[in-house]
């Protein structure tokens, strides 16, 4: 009942046996192979080229473990001790595979070479706590041989995924940014910010109240958001359009939305009417330039165009609830 509050009871690393050094050795490579085999089938349909490099890593770890598997047998028999990295302290855990699908292609890429690089000093550090002299050549044969698993990498990901290759996958993968969060954000963002103008400055200039006026615009903003949140979510599951987790999408949409409220119902807080008023027109022009300028960037949207469209009807709006609210 008492170890569960302090953690799992692991081994010091300096505390394994050659025999455990082996089995761990093995297991590790027994891991970093399932690793790379679900790496692979994560981006088989995406990334087929991708997808292989990590086919090839997977059998190259295999070939490893089968190496250490007969040379374990020769030195101690049939039994391997189950020795994993979470029981050793200190050991660098890998991370869960379903946490790994979020990352992007290149950071899998990367996350690759790190899985090397952190096998190569496993082993290096492992080779100074025997003493015996055939542990010590076969630690530091691994050592050698994950050192060349860096450049097998590097040469497996120049035979399946050549340069114009990780072109079209990286121009593919922003453009799924592009439809899962960008696109949804923007929408939710223009909604948030454009929609509520008109009731914030109609309550604003209608009763003069700093506090009533906020809490109406928290509630036009929250509500808002909910509502995007849910369209968003709801009306595509992103299968046939292609456009990524409807739950993503909801999430950007609604966030997006929400903040484009608040942005201006916030200066309503400060008690002086005209001060918080003027602060909040301040923060509706740079949100309606900010949209333009996002339109610009990531939906390659002429930047006068869209000022132009996003500015004038933001403008519209403003003064259609000041108009409202003074009469």
């Amino acid at each position: 009942m008492v170890l569960p509050l302090f953690g799992r009871a692991k081994r010091d690393f300096s505390s394994l046996s050659e025999a455990e050094m082996l089995a761990l050795a093995i297991s590790s490579e027994e891991d970093d192979a399932r690793i790379y085999k679900a790496y692979a089938a994560h981006l088989r349909g995406e990334y087929p080229d991708s997808a292989r490099i990590f086919d090839d890593m997977a059998e190259v770890e295999d070939s490893h473990r089968r190496m250490l598997i007969d040379m374990f047998k020769r030195r101690f028999g049939d039994d391997i001790p189950l020795v994993r990295r979470e029981h050793v302290r200190g050991f660098l855990e890998r991370r869960p595979d379903w946490l790994m699908k979020t990352l992007s292609l290149e950071k899998i890429r990367r996350q690759a070479v790190l899985m090397e690089e952190q096998a190569q000093r496993f082993y290096r550090a492992a080779m100074n706590e025997v003493s015996d002299a055939d542990t010590r050549k076969l630690l530091g044969d691994l050592a050698i041989a994950e050192e060349a698993h860096e450049e097998l990498a590097e040469t497996l990901t120049e035979k399946h995924a050549p340069e114009d290759v990780r072109d079209e996958e990286a121009a593919k993968e922003h453009r799924q940014f592009l439809l899962t969060w960008v696109q949804p954000g923007l929408a939710g963002l223009m909604d948030g910010s454009v929609s509520t103008l008109a009731p914030i400055f109609a309550a604003a200039f209608a009763t003069q109240d700093t506090w009533q006026t906020f809490l109406i615009g928290l509630s036009a903003a929250v509500g808002a958001g909910i509502s995007m949140g849910f369209t968003e979510a709801a009306h595509d599951d992103g299968k046939l359009s292609g456009r990524g987790s409807p739950i993503k999408r909801g999430f950007a949409s609604g966030v997006m939305t929400m903040l484009g409220g608040l942005g201006h119902a916030l200066p309503y807080l400060i008690p002086d009417f005209w001060t918080a008023t003027i602060i909040a027109i301040v923060v509706v022009f740079f949100e309606l330039w900010a949209i333009a300028f996002i339109q610009n960037k990531y939906m390659e949207t002429p930047f006068m165009r869209a000022a132009f469209q996003v500015v004038l009807g933001g403008g519209l709006v403003l003064a259609a609830g000041m108009i409202i609210g003074s009469g």
